[in-house]
């Protein structure tokens, strides 16, 4: 009978649940949100199959598969699309493809619509969406040995994916190995509490006042280093939690709710249990700059001879070089090698009983703060002296520019600003800004900078209309180059949330124009919602009518995009188009009228 007494010695697999011929074994939680097994005696036999199956007990028998000196490859999918929705460069989805072409099984982590995250088996290539890409919270596994043993005696093929100790516990129930049966894990840094994720997403809801409709842990919108979880509301708005700012990603990179068998995790280095283990390629860009564009790369790690053989069949779906172990280990030594500590200094059985009762954010406050950035040190008095001189010289220099900074860095009717944070609307010099005491310049957070331009002796003017009723509103730092001439209609709205417009925009709204985050405009771009009230006498004819631009566009030199169009998040519009159409997301479209000429394609600026 297997009885848990250290809670460091049970990694959660839930292999005896599976194994158990009485079904005597079911896992309620502890406090922390982790399971652990519970034998009703009144239904053991004693057959000692759980203790057979733990692969805590058994670590050395199942590392007999593995090799000590893996061949190694990195590298990433060819298509880019594929590439981009995964955790790394996509060697996960080649794998899975290979096994459904097949006909065979995939199994993986999928998050529920409550999103908890369970192990799934799948026969479907539909399902790989939902398989790839890293959940980073412990897995619910009962069930998925025995569906496995089930599959592979009926001589189906199985890919198998998880854990390195969901894996090792595979091992240990099957008993023997099947050539039917390809096992991969992943560098597992530490598996995280259930518990804490639910109450994180929670935080998440009310905070933002919406249901979540969508999770992506380390989306790569803002590149892979970003380590961004994306969140997606019902409402329409979305979180990017990255690197260390986002609560759950600090804390889990404190060390302060792993499972507590992570901290003497038997599980890490050599040999693996695996036939194939996957992971990100950190410090790729030291080694081998081609293989990174900051879109995700792949290191794969060929255990065995079955693994490598399997892996030899997909290696033409990726872009891959072979490398050294060591060279792997230089930016993965941690994850692959080394159990992760608890904080010394911290009180677990306080940490989690204040999760039950503390809000979400200031628990985390409490345990986990950000750290503060250091305190800027005082510039020397020739610094100080040097810097008014500066500004001098700048104020003689373009009288101009400085009359108009300043004109425009008071609070004035038509503009809602906080100017407590600085200039955040910045008209640069021959700038003809003209907001109607009845319109709207609304700048949510900045700086919104009108009239950039590289030549400084340049008097090139730049123009700003909004009339009465019309509101123009800007989330975040915007930039528009000089020349721009952008007329806002009455009652019209443009929403823009970043970007960098190049010179000579024009602008024309009659009704509305949404542009999304981190937009890039080239040269003469021309954007219109409308055609200028002039009519024609056809059936379902409207003059005007609302253009979408999406996150992450990019409008090359000289398009025009014409009213009601919509343009996907993160599409190209090539030179001299005109998009009188919509367009979806992630393609290249190109002509008069554009049409789409590439697809599944993302660019970084």
């Amino acid at each position: 009978m297997i009885s848990i007494l250290d809670k460091h010695d049970c990694c959660g697999c839930q292999a005896c649940g599976d194994v158990c011929p009485k079904g005597a074994i079911s896992f309620p939680t502890d406090q922390e949100g982790f399971w652990y097994p519970a034998v009703d005696v009144a239904k053991c036999v004693d057959c000692h199959r759980c203790e057979q199956v733990c692969p805590m007990l058994h670590i050395d028998e199942v590392r007999q598969h593995g090799q000590h000196n893996p061949t190694v490859f990195g590298g990433f999918h060819k298509n880019v699309a594929i590439r981009f929705e995964s955790t790394s460069g996509g060697a996960f989805s080649a794998l899975a493809s290979e096994m459904y072409r097949r006909g065979g099984y995939v199994s993986g982590a999928i998050q529920n619509s409550d999103w908890s995250v369970v192990n799934f088996i799948s026969s479907s290539k539909r399902d790989l969406a939902r398989l790839r890409s890293s959940k980073y919270v412990q897995s619910a596994a009962a069930g998925l040995y025995r569906t496995i043993k089930n599959l592979l005696e009926e001589g189906k093929p199985v890919l198998a994916c998880g854990s390195p100790c969901q894996m090792a516990a595979l091992r240990t129930y099957l008993e023997r190995d099947y050539e039917n049966l390809v096992i991969v894990d992943f560098i597992c840094r530490a598996t995280n509490s259930p518990k804490v994720y639910r109450k994180y997403l929670k935080w998440l809801e009310s905070k933002f006042g919406s249901k979540i409709i969508s999770v992506k842990a380390k989306n790569k919108d803002h590149g892979w280093r970003s380590l961004a979880r994306k969140v997606v509301f019902e409402n329409g708005q979305v979180y990017y939690g990255e690197r260390h700012e986002d609560h759950y990603r600090r804390g889990y990179h404190g060390n302060y709710f792993e499972r507590p068998s992570c901290h003497s995790c038997k599980f890490k280095g050599f040999p693996r249990c695996a036939d194939i283990t996957l992971g990100d390629f950190w410090g790729i860009e030291r080694i081998d700059r081609s293989l990174d564009h900051d879109l995700g790369t792949s290191c794969v790690l060929l255990n065995t001879d079955k693994g490598a053989d399997f892996f030899r069949r997909v290696a033409d779906k990726m872009t891959l070089r072979e490398f050294s172990l060591d060279q792997v280990l230089a930016g993965n030594r941690a994850p692959l090698m080394e159990p992760v500590s608890f904080p010394p200094n911290c009180d677990r059985a306080a940490l989690f009983a204040d999760l039950d009762t503390m809000p979400f954010d200031q628990w985390a406050e409490k345990y986990f703060p950000p750290e503060s950035p250091p305190p800027p040190s005082k510039p020397s008095l020739w610094r100080r002296i040097r810097g008014k001189l500066a500004h001098i010289r700048g104020i003689l220099r373009h009288p101009v520019s400085y009359w108009q900074l300043r004109r425009w860095s008071l609070p004035r009717p038509g503009i809602d600003a906080d100017y407590r944070q600085g200039r955040v609307f910045r008209p640069l010099a021959y700038t003809a800004v003209n907001i109607s005491p009845k319109g709207l310049l609304k700048i949510n957070r900045g700086p919104f900078t009108l009239g950039q331009k590289r030549n400084s002796l340049s008097r090139r003017e730049t123009l700003l209309l909004v009339e009465v009723g019309a509101v123009l509103e800007i989330d975040g730092t915007l930039t528009i180059g000089s020349g721009a001439d952008i007329q806002l209609f009455p009652g019209s709205q443009v929403h823009v949330k970043s970007g960098s417009f190049n010179a000579g925009l024009q602008l024309t709204c009659a009704d509305r124009i949404e542009i999304g985050e981190d937009v890039r405009i080239g040269r003469n771009v021309q954007i219109r919602d409308n055609n200028g009230e002039h009519y024609i006498i056809q059936p379902g004819y409207t003059w005007h009518a609302p253009v979408t631009i999406g996150d992450h566009c990019w409008l090359c030199s000289n398009v025009c995009v014409m009213k009601g169009v919509t343009i996907g998040e993160g599409t190209v519009v090539a030179a001299n188009s005109v998009v009188t159409h919509s367009l979806p997301a992630h393609c290249i479209a190109s002509g008069n009228p554009a049409e789409v000429v590439a697809t599944d394609i993302v660019w970084r600026p």
